[in-house]
C-alpha cells in the first residue's frame, strides 16, 4: 500500500485530503507543520507528500526545499497543496522542488490524478 504524507497546519483541510487519499486505497499520515513534517518524512518514507505552503514556523516552501535537498528525502515527490494561487506561487513551489501543484479548494480528481502522475501509476 502506497503511503501520502499530508502536510498541513488546518485539522479541516487535513481531514479533507485524508478522505480523498484514504478512500483510493492510499494510507495517509498526518504533520501539523513544515518541522514535523520534515521529521515525519524522514521516519516513515512516505511514497508521496502533501504540502501546503502557509503555515506557522517553515513555511511548505521551505520544508520542500530542505526535503528536496536532503539526500534521505530527495526522492519523495512532493506535491504542494494550497490557497497561493498565483503563478508567481506556483513557478516558486516548483523551483523548491514540488512535481506539482494543486490550489485549494481541491478538486478530488485533479489531486488524486497529480498523485498517480508522480508515483508513475
Amino acid at each position: 500500500m502506497r503511503t501520502v504524507l499530508i502536510v498541513d497546519d488546518s485539522p479541516t483541510e487535513t481531514h479533507v485530503i485524508k478522505n480523498i487519499v484514504e478512500g483510493e486505497g492510499y494510507v495517509a499520515i498526518t504533520a501539523a507543520d513544515g518541522e514535523s513534517g520534515i521529521a515525519e518524512a524522514r521516519q516513515s518514507k512516505p511514497d508521496v507528500i502533501l504540502m501546503d505552503v502557509v503555515m506557522p514556523g517553515l513555511n511548505g516552501f521551505q520544508a520542500t526545499r530542505q526535503l528536496t535537498k536532503d539526500p534521505e528525502t530527495a526522492d519523495i515527490p512532493v506535491i504542494m497543496v494550497t490557497t497561493k494561487d498565483q503563478e508567481t506561487d506556483r513557478a516558486w513551489g516548483m523551483r523548491q522542488g514540488a512535481k506539482e501543484y494543486v490550489v485549494k479548494p481541491i478538486a478530488s480528481a485533479e489531486l488524486l490524478a497529480k498523485i498517480r502522475t508522480v508515483l508513475g501509476d
